[in-house]
């Protein structure tokens, strides 16, 4: 038999017998309602789970969803709802996951209905700045066009500003800005580099802050969020290292996520480094004529070649 107890004002306390079964039917179809009303957070917050590292990111995400949760419960109940503007700014090295990250809030903006498509658009000066006059804007608003209903990412944004006074890269910024006011819903536009140009290319123009109250910054990985990305990365492909392979790769790994090198790649070089100890495994492979199961599944210390075709010394 189960017991409730409440409490009266007088505190005295009374005992009531067999009501967890009333209680739980009560609350659950509530429950099952928040759940429902929930799940593009639970869906996203289950996706950025599988990506390492990004704590304060996915902080953030969360952040965006509640702000616009909430205000969506304002206005259903004809409370003042705040003008929301979505624009973004990531800011980070390469590698560092800005584009899943985009890609996955163009998912989660879809589902909430903020965005018609979700889908995402990338692109970087060239496909925006033109060589003629009036060929900047025309390309501009056509690039704009295709990710109506989504998110317009660009990478690199401050090499718009990189070309002068004649440049066609400021026409690409102000049409962008007027699209931007033009597009208030249904669009969204990310631009996106390392940290220390995009500061740059803010305070080159004063009016651009004010239009991306989203400012997200990606740090470099550590190495051992390296090395779990490593890892992450044979899992999916069905390899393992010998235990002196994984050592030498945390070695390596450490070493360069120290390394003060502006165009350290992260992820991606995590990526490119795994493709080829693939490669020297099977080179290693076809040498020695071994083809079972385990030779298959194993990396070993030797498949981990670097520049220059020198070994990381053990």
């Amino acid at each position: 038999m189960t017991e409730s107890y409440t409490f009266t004002q007088k505190s005295q306390i009374n005992v009531i017998f067999n009501q967890k079964k009333a209680n739980d039917t009560a609350t659950l179809p509530h429950y099952r309602e928040e759940r429902l009303k929930h799940q593009p957070l639970e869906l996203i917050e289950s996706k950025l789970s599988k990506l390492i590292g990004l704590e304060e990111v996915k902080k953030v995400v969360k952040e965006i969803y509640a702000w616009i949760y909430v205000n969506q419960r304002r206005g259903e109940r004809n409370l003042k709802v705040p003008s929301q503007s979505l624009h973004m700014l990531f800011k980070g090295n390469p590698g560092t996951g800005k584009t899943t990250v985009a890609r996955l809030l163009g998912e989660l903006l879809c589902d909430m209905e903020i965005l018609s498509k979700g889908h995402l658009i990338e692109a970087e000066r060239a496909d925006l700045v033109g060589e003629y006059i009036g060929q900047t804007a025309q390309k501009t608003r056509e690039l704009v066009k295709k990710a109506k209903g989504g998110i317009l990412f660009i990478d690199e944004a401050y090499s718009l500003a990189r070309g002068g006074e004649k440049d066609f890269g400021k026409e690409a910024i102000d049409t962008l800005v007027k699209q931007m006011e033009d597009l208030r819903e249904d669009f969204i536009l990310i631009l996106a580099g390392y940290s220390d140009e995009m500061e740059d290319f803010l305070s080159q123009n004063p009016g651009l802050p004010s239009r991306f109250p989203i400012i997200i910054s990606f740090p470099n990985y550590s190495g051992s969020e390296l090395l779990l990305i490593a890892h992450q990365m044979l899992d999916e492909q069905e390899y393992k290292l010998t235990s002196e392979a994984e050592k030498k790769l945390k070695r390596y790994l450490d070493i360069k996520s120290i390394e003060e090198n502006e165009s350290f790649s992260n992820g991606r070089f995590v990526r490119n480094l795994i493709e080829k100890m693939i490669r020297q495994q099977a080179v290693r492979l076809l040498r020695e004529g071994r083809f079972d199961r385990e030779s298959l599944l194993t990396v070993r210390a030797c498949d981990l070649i670097i520049e220059e075709n020198k070994e990381v010394g053990h």
